[in-house]
């Protein structure tokens, strides 16, 4: 097929797949995170739910689980988390029915042409997520019409706007996130009201929870997400995308 057929074609597909968001947003605007949820698992296709495992993430999964405990849960296992977090997931995914967890890591060819030492960290912090997060997921989501996050309006003011249903571009998935209307009390509510168990680092002063050695505890007053990549200007760990590159959004997932 020529190129301008291909251009052409791939136009009239994101078209389609616009109109569907938008219709998606003007349904379920004025409904609950749990609506969305079930719109997202009845309507947006083959859908996943990317999930860190992190301090609010059961949230996200419980609601899920309620509704579907066969729907697909990708878990990056960056392979420089804390132990807690995999114990964590281990139990959460066993408390909450689970059934269909897949733990996504680097490809280890990768690893050892790129990070053989571990310490690509040290050095460029955004290269060591695109290797053992980004890219991982993208090839996790292959074949997937999309994906449910638990992003949220308050966590960034360029989320002031985020709706629940997205187009994600340069990939031509649907992105859900059934949590943009929550507030941090709204979270805290969800969890206490269905005594889901929090994650252990919570209690130690880590409201945010990514790999070990880029999360340090967070002092009372600092902004909840000021211990993710502590005194550098990174602020995204690089799986939100527009046309397939790396958004600094200041949400840290």
């Amino acid at each position: 097929m020529p190129l301008d057929e291909i251009q052409t074609e791939l136009g009239r597909d994101r078209s389609v797949l616009t109109q569907k968001v938008a219709a998606l947003n003007a349904r379920y605007k004025h409904h609950s995170a749990t609506d969305v949820m079930h719109g997202a698992l009845r309507e947006a296709g083959n859908i996943a739910l990317v999930s860190s495992f992190g301090a609010e993430s059961v949230v996200l999964l419980h609601m899920a689980a309620v509704i579907d405990r066969q729907v697909p849960v990708l878990f990056i296992d960056t392979q420089m988390l804390f132990a807690e977090t995999l114990v964590y997931q281990q139990e959460v995914s066993e408390r909450l029915g689970l059934r269909n967890v897949h733990v996504i890591r680097a490809d280890a060819d990768d690893v050892a042409r790129d990070d053989p030492y571990g310490a690509l960290r040290l050095r460029d912090t955004d290269a060591c997520c695109t290797l053992r997060k980004t890219i991982p997921l993208q090839r996790a989501l292959t074949g997937y019409d999309g994906w449910i996050t638990g992003r949220k309006r308050f966590q960034a003011g360029t989320r002031a706007a985020l709706d629940f249903f997205e187009v994600e571009d340069g990939t031509g998935r649907i992105k859900v996130n059934p949590l943009a209307h929550w507030a941090p009390e709204d979270v805290r509510a969800y969890m206490e009201e269905n005594r889901l168990p929090r994650h252990p680092l919570v209690a130690q002063g880590y409201p945010s929870i990514g790999c070990a050695p880029c999360t340090s505890p967070v002092a009372p007053g600092e902004d909840p997400r000021a211990g993710r990549w502590r005194n550098q200007t990174k602020e995204e760990c690089g799986i939100h995308f527009i046309d397939g590159k790396m958004v600094r959004s200041g949400e840290k997932t």
